[in-house]
């Protein structure tokens, strides 16, 4: 389930790691559908936990080695006599993937070879993941309506766009003035698809400077990401969105990995183990953080739903997945869900893991969302961990335009690509400092609840905190405060807005727009306003560069603009 404001609103390595084979169903009598079948043990295995380059990249070596994280044989890929041994069996079936941390396999068969499945003695169990697997054909991506602008509490920066609000409220804007903006890295997302990903203008740093570093579609096979649902291409834009003056991400220079996970025509639990998949993946390869806007409570009939007293952190398939990345070294940040108006009214599960980073939604007031999902866990651990604004995020549809929406998917990326910045500050933390020590400066870290969990986290707190001795510099954020701001810049069609200072405010304001060559090509008055931001038409001019002077009184602002 993809969390926006609704339901759906809202290197392969040596054999052994996630290997993705065909996704089509094994030719065999009856209803094909996929399982995960357990293996007994790892006996006999040829992998070593002395020998982890053979399954392991140097990169996913390097995170564990940093952290003091050993190798454990729960890392061990599974046994290739016992998936050759089902591969063998009597109908066809197809070893679609294979799990090192369940020590199990995803298998396409009927359920006459499933029984002879779990009959080898190498086989522990098996459930069914599915009960109508089919391969769907992309479909069109649903219409992005965009929604109403929430009113700018403070002055905006004319750079950022529309997503200056859930940047600042953060302390992205100054973690990026201090030089953080996710460089070196490794963020994998999951999610339903990222359409348009290779198109739009605000992510072609992403392919121009090389820093998308890999796809994998675990729900069609093979690598192919960019098509299915538009909801990974919003929550990807939070992060990574790099065009100045329209739309820039909380970190914009990170690397990624998108990882298709989540099949929206239907909800059942093969999703879970193509998260699990995922995950692996992500580790195998030596990403650094997950980001996932996805829960799971609800599945289609007949597969069996989860109730609240699953949501303990080790029933579910994604949440045990999610505990054991943690464990390996990887920050997992997971939307919390937006059931909190539903009588479900919990979190969801990979939300309800321990040890990763479960994010609820806030207004840019820092208001609760009604929407966004509420602990406790079933075992009674808080949860969310922190919020952020989700309640009209700015996020890309698949053609670049730049829209409001609103669910705990949002929020997800946005600490998501925070929380990078962070880590590339402070590179000798580990996963459970970086949390440790963004809870413990969050707004509510002494007094934390199951509503917003430890509150709104800041980046200057929590740098500050671990660096008392050169704390983040402040000298040019009052300079910063009082600049005029225009936007989107560049401009094309349409109107511009003003972001006014507070000395261009309450007066009445002359504005005069000049050419490259200083001629006066626009001029007009606007009223009065104690608005921080403000509509500006120009009507038609030709493409190249301005400055707009704004003046009220003897106070004068410039900022120069690109018209496309």
């Amino acid at each position: 389930m993809m969390f926006i404001k609704r339901k759906w609103l809202g290197l392969a390595l040596a054999a052994g790691i996630f290997n993705m084979l065909s996704a089509a169903p094994a030719a065999a009598q009856g209803t094909v559908r996929r399982h995960l079948v357990y293996f007994r043990d790892k006996a006999g295995t040829p992998y070593s936990v002395a020998q982890p380059q053979v399954f392991l990249s140097a990169k996913s070596i390097a995170r564990r080695t940093r952290q003091g994280i050993a190798v454990l044989p729960r890392d061990l890929p599974v046994n290739p006599a016992y998936v050759a041994q089902v591969r063998g069996v009597a109908g066809g079936p197809t070893v679609v993937y294979t799990s090192r941390w369940f020590n199990a396999a995803v298998v396409s068969c009927d359920s006459a070879t499933l029984t002879r499945i779990t009959a080898l003695p190498s086989v522990r169990s098996a459930a069914t993941l599915n009960r109508s697997f089919r391969p769907v054909a992309p479909g069109t991506p649903p219409a992005q309506a965009a929604q109403p602008a929430a009113r700018s509490t403070t002055g905006t920066r004319s750079q950022y766009g529309k997503a200056f609000r859930q940047n600042e409220q953060i302390g992205v804007l100054a973690m990026h003035d201090a030089g953080y903006r996710g460089e070196g890295m490794e963020i994998a997302v999951f999610d339903a698809g990222f359409p348009g990903v290779d198109q739009i203008s605000a992510l072609e740093p992403l392919f121009q400077e090389r820093r998308m570093l890999g796809t994998r579609n675990f729900v069609d096979g093979g690598t192919n990401v960019y098509s299915r649902s538009s909801h990974g291409t919003n929550c990807l834009s939070a992060i990574a969105g790099n065009q100045a003056g329209l739309y820039i991400g909380s970190a914009p220079k990170a690397s990624f990995r998108l990882c298709l996970t989540e099949d929206a025509n239907s909800e059942h639990p093969i999703e879970e183990a193509n998260w699990l998949a995922a995950a692996e993946y992500a580790d195998s390869v030596g990403v650094d953080i997950i980001s996932s806007s996805l829960g799971y409570t609800t599945f289609d009939a007949p597969s069996t739903s989860y109730t609240y007293a699953d949501m303990n952190g080790r029933t579910a398939i994604s949440s045990r997945a999610a505990a054991i990345a943690a464990r390996v070294g990887i920050l997992v940040v997971s939307a919390a869900g937006n059931e909190g108006d539903d009588p479900w009214r919990y979190i969801s599960a990979p939300a309800d893991a321990d040890s990763i980073m479960s994010v609820g939604s806030v207004d840019s007031l820092g208001n609760h969302s009604n929407f966004s999902s509420y602990g406790p866990t079933a075992d009674g651990r808080i949860k969310p961990t922190l919020s952020v604004m989700g309640q009209a995020a700015a996020v890309l549809a698949p053609n670049g335009v730049v829209f409001r929406g609103s669910g705990t998917s949002y929020a997800c990326p946005i600490l998501a690509g925070m929380a990078a910045g962070f880590w590339q500050a402070n590179p000798t933390l580990t996963v459970q400092q970086v949390i440790a020590a963004l809870r413990n400066t969050a707004s509510q870290a002494t007094t934390p609840d199951n509503t917003l969990g430890y509150g709104i986290p800041n980046f200057v707190r929590a740098y500050n905190a671990l660096n008392p001795t050169t704390p983040l510099a402040t000298a040019n954020a009052a300079a910063k405060a009082d600049a005029l701001g225009l936007f989107p810049n560049p401009s094309g069609e349409g109107s511009l807005t003003l972001s006014l200072p507070a000395a261009l405010r309450g007066q009445p304001l002359r504005v005069r727009v000049l050419d490259a060559r200083g001629a006066v090509v626009v001029q007009q008055q606007l009223p009065a306003t104690t608005n921080t931001e403000v509509p500006l038409r120009l009507g038609r001019l030709a493409k190249g560069a301005y400055t707009c002077e704004v003046s009220a009184g003897k106070s004068r602002r410039t900022v120069k603009f690109v018209q496309q």
